[in-house]
């Protein structure tokens, strides 16, 4: 009898869910009010309608204490002593840092990612020469724990060098490495005291100051990338002064081909 009473309730269940469903049934369930739904695709606004600054300090240590993706970033700006007026100027393009492309620690609070992990801090010996492995000839190196273990004069260089003179967003971009030239001056050396030093021949920067962006599939559908190397975390924020895109992985100071 249990048996007989739960197939006659799932049958009835069955029937209710068909008749709701059915074009014609709406009304007898008092569905007549509603309308149908046409999904219309929308594309969130890249705008955000403040400077680079302002979106560089609300997110940092701004009013918003669990949105803090460019601490790090900001931190070494102020180490370097950049003003922050340079991301209100006009005309730009600024490739920002997130916290997780400048220091990713594991579970023991140790570096074992982002920029102060590829690039770490070069060890010396007691009369401060830099200690050569005897195999490959290449310095020993840790990775950094903090700003200051860098050179002053080269973090400097180093943010400049992620400041773009002109606008270039994904409509600016295909396929092609474009060149754009940043705000590093032409010939600049890192210096050795970190593995910046010892790139690109050891000259660290790109010896025209410029940096490639590109679109990996050539639509705005594909992550913009950096000297052929990073693809984008996200990028197209169109600021009032320029556009941002936000990078999740270390960047290289130079050009694959310069």
């Amino acid at each position: 009898m249990k048996k007989n009473i739960k197939t006659i309730f799932n049958t009835i269940l069955l029937a209710l869910a068909v008749v709701v469903l059915l074009p014609g049934c709406k009304k007898l369930f008092g569905l007549s009010k509603q309308e149908d739904y046409d999904y219309v695709k929308e594309t969130l606004d890249p705008h955000i309608n403040i400077t680079a600054r302002q979106f560089l300090e609300n997110r940092s240590y701004g009013a918003t204490p669990q949105d803090t993706v460019f601490k790090w970033m900001r931190l070494g700006l102020e180490y370097a002593g950049i003003d922050l007026a340079e991301y209100e100027k006009p005309g730009r393009t600024f490739i920002f840092m997130h916290n997780e492309a400048v220091r990713r620690l594991d579970a023991t609070g140790k570096v074992t990612g982002g920029m102060w992990f590829t690039y770490p801090i070069v060890l010396k010996d007691i009369n401060g020469n830099p200690i050569l492995d005897p195999v490959t000839g290449a310095p020993k190196t840790a990775p950094a724990t903090k700003w200051s273990d860098y050179d002053k004069g080269t973090i400097k260089n180093y943010f400049l060098y992620l400041i773009g003179e002109g606008v270039y967003n994904f409509e600016d971009l295909n396929n092609l490495n474009k060149d754009i030239q940043s705000l590093v001056p032409a010939g600049t050396v890192a210096t050795k005291e970190s593995l910046l030093g010892w790139i690109n021949g050891g000259k660290g920067f790109d010896q025209e100051g410029k940096f490639n962006l590109k679109i990996k599939s050539n639509n705005d559908l594909g992550p913009i990338v950096h000297n052929d190397l990073v693809d984008d975390r996200s990028a197209g924020y169109i600021a009032t002064n320029g556009v941002v895109h936000v990078y999740g992985n270390p960047l290289v100071p130079y050009r694959a081909q310069q």
